[in-house]
């Protein structure tokens, strides 16, 4: 089964799931992060999400988001497609 991990100070998401929410397949999601066709970004909770992680990860033209607790459990996800046009800058990492 696909799992979210916290080790060491760090967050391991299984490829399979990142794969599925950017809809590729799992061969392809360390290739395209060591390019830079896939990014991600991660955002502790605070106040009413304190306990929760936000990771957010982008393709040219998809995004897709994982909420998690602390245990890896995923709360909630979600995934936005562009229909073939690239992700406007508001859907994009700050600074990418």
């Amino acid at each position: 089964m696909p799992t979210i991990k916290f080790e060491e100070g760090a967050i391991q998401v299984d490829a399979t799931i990142i794969a599925e929410g950017l809809g590729i397949e799992p061969s392809l999601v360390q290739e395209r992060m060591r390019e830079g066709t896939i990014t991600g970004l991660c955002e502790r909770g605070a106040e009413e999400d304190s306990g929760q992680y936000r990771l957010t990860f982008f393709s040219e033209n998809r995004r897709f988001r994982l909420v998690v607790d602390e245990r890896g459990n995923v709360v909630r996800r979600s995934a936005i497609e562009f229909s073939g046009r690239p992700l406007p800058v508001s859907a994009r990492k700050p600074g990418a």
